[in-house]
């Protein structure tokens, strides 16, 4: 019995799609309240959230190496999928106990939060990299239909990613921070949904072109009785335990700037470059274009270490600065709802994208990768430009237009288009076959260090309204103080340092931020530069990786 429907793509690409778009609605929902609910319930300062989010965010990108070796060795994905479903379901179960007690045990819920987050790390990693792979796997090798299968799933992706905000900012981002826990219990019906749809319909579609099951437990374990076969045994069980203490761990230590996780990623890497290049047989080619992967990561960080700004300071930025009420409606929008922009451009422009590539193909005029890699960090550094001119002498206290904030994110987009799928492609045609998913390591490696570096960036981010008023109960006058027009005082500086308050002693690299122009400029300077040095290395990396484009 044949399993394609009419669109000519086997039903369990769908089955696929519906998935990973329950589970992004779990995800990104779930974090585009995160650092709200960390500053406005659980009191942390908007340095220390900020740091807990670029912690959270960045071992996120790190657990699917585990989780892809266990499914590969161990489980299969299907199995890992379910069990990293449903892990990452309790997590939003704990995490809203952890809302529902913020306020009558605090430090209840505090155990809880970690806990929360620590198995949402753990749990994404055994679910993200594993149902990417099954997409493939439904189509026989050499398939015209797996580019446009791939297309169709990072589809459902970015649906989740633009309901999930809108949702859980509805339910839970309305202004009181006892509607948080609603945002996280919709996170966790999601997650749900997700895992009943796989395992309902996994048997009859999850199959390949010959209908034999994919993503079943591998050959050398069907036959095995070790305990590490099952994904519900005792030995599991006490090893996700572990994984999810361990990821607890980490983060609450790399939140009070204990521990840096940057020093684990640099562990990380000087490992993988020994194992990569001890070996042998490698070609002098082969070693090249290994060195283009790591070259063009490098540049990656510098773009995700910005463009993650928008679940940290730019969401510092929407609540406080951005004017929210729509006249026409009487309505005010929730901040959180501006994490569903960059989703929705994606669905819009992504056919745009390719078509464009397309076009300028035919004519031999169409950019390399890493050119277009240079262009994707351009116009990064140019919607940080159109944010910094719209906030330029405007005071803490007042707020601007949205257009400010939209017209950042259509651009921060359109070069997330120029930028992720296209270094994606580029390491898969790079990488010889034996290091594959060794140097997909390094990739997603880059997306973790960027997210440790956007948590320090948004720690830098100037007093807002909040900071201003706490500032004003000790008698500094923060607001002239930002002005130029007082002086601040050594006990006054020793204060704002002790209340956390990032100021007199916000710089990055010998760069002082006053304020929020100085803030967006940065980012400008920063992947502009980078945008620049890119370019100018396309010709030697297009060199480098001997024919690949």
């Amino acid at each position: 019995m044949s399993q394609t429907n009419n669109s000519g793509h086997p039903k369990g690409l769908y089955v696929l799609f519906a998935t990973e778009m329950w589970e992004r609605f779990n995800y990104y929902g779930m974090r585009a309240i995160l650092i709200y609910f960390m500053t406005d319930a659980l009191l942390f300062s908007k340095p220390f959230a900020s740091n807990l989010y670029g912690g959270y965010t960045s071992l996120v990108y790190l657990t699917p190496l585990i989780g892809g070796f266990i499914a590969d060795r161990y489980w299969g994905n299907r199995n890992s999928i379910i069990v990293g479903g449903l892990v990452m379901a309790l997590a939003e179960f704990v995490l809203f106990f952890c809302a529902s007690l913020y306020k009558s045990s605090p430090e209840v819920s505090s155990i809880l939060f970690y806990t929360g987050l620590g198995m949402m790390i753990v749990g994404n990693g055994f679910f993200k990299p594993n149902i990417s792979s099954m997409v493939g796997q439904l189509y026989a090798p050499g398939d015209k239909r797996t580019d446009a299968a791939y297309t169709i799933f990072y589809m459902g992706i970015n649906v989740g990613g633009m309901v999930g905000p809108f949702i859980c900012g509805l339910v839970g981002n309305t202004g009181n921070p006892d509607d948080f826990k609603w945002a996280f219990l919709a996170g966790a019906i999601g997650m749900i949904i997700s895992v009943i749809t796989l395992h309902l319909l996994k048997n009859k579609y999850i199959v390949n072109h010959d209908n034999k099951p994919i993503g079943v437990v591998p050959e050398h374990m069907a036959d095995s009785n070790s305990p590490i076969k099952k994904p519900m045994s005792i030995v599991s069980i006490l090893g996700f335990a572990v994984l999810v203490a361990i990821a607890m761990g980490l983060l609450y230590l790399h939140g009070k700037q204990i521990f840096d996780l940057s020093y684990l990623l640099i562990g990380a890497l000087a490992l993988i470059l020994f194992v990569i290049f001890s070996d042998k047989s490698l070609t002098k080619i082969e070693k090249q274009r290994i060195i283009a992967i790591f070259v063009v990561s490098f540049f990656v960080i510098f773009f995700w270490s910005a463009y993650e700004q928008a679940g940290a300071s730019l969401s510092f930025f929407a609540a406080e600065q951005t004017e929210l009420h729509i006249n026409l409606f009487n309505f005010n929008v929730p901040p959180s709802w501006f994490q569903s922009v960059n989703s929705a451009i994606i669905v819009l422009f992504a056919p745009l994208f390719a078509w464009i590539w397309i076009q300028l193909g035919k004519k031999n005029k169409e950019p390399s990768s890493p050119a277009k890699m240079a262009i994707g960090l351009f116009l990064l550094a140019m919607g940080y430009l159109w944010i910094a001119f719209g906030v330029k002498d405007v005071l803490p206290n007042v707020k601007v237009s949205m257009i400010w904030l939209i017209g950042m994110y259509a651009l921060h987009t359109w070069g997330e288009l120029c930028l992720s799928p296209i270094g994606l492609s580029l390491v898969n045609k790079l990488a010889p076959l034996r290091f594959a998913s060794l140097l997909m390591a390094v990739w997603f490696m880059a997306n973790a260090a960027a997210n440790v570096l956007a948590g320090k960036l948004s720690a830098l981010y100037p007093p807002g309204p909040a900071e201003i008023k706490k500032a004003g109960q000790f008698g500094i006058d923060l607001q002239n103080i930002l002005q130029g027009k007082i002086v601040a005082t050594t006990e006054q500086i020793a204060k704002l340092k002790e209340l956390e308050i990032p100021y007199a002693f916000s710089s990055f690299l010998g760069y002082s931020i006053h304020n929020l122009y100085d803030y967006f400029i940065l980012f400008v300077i920063m992947s502009g530069v980078a945008s620049l040095i890119l370019f100018l290395l396309t010709s030697w990396l297009k060199k480098m990786m001997h024919g690949m484009k």
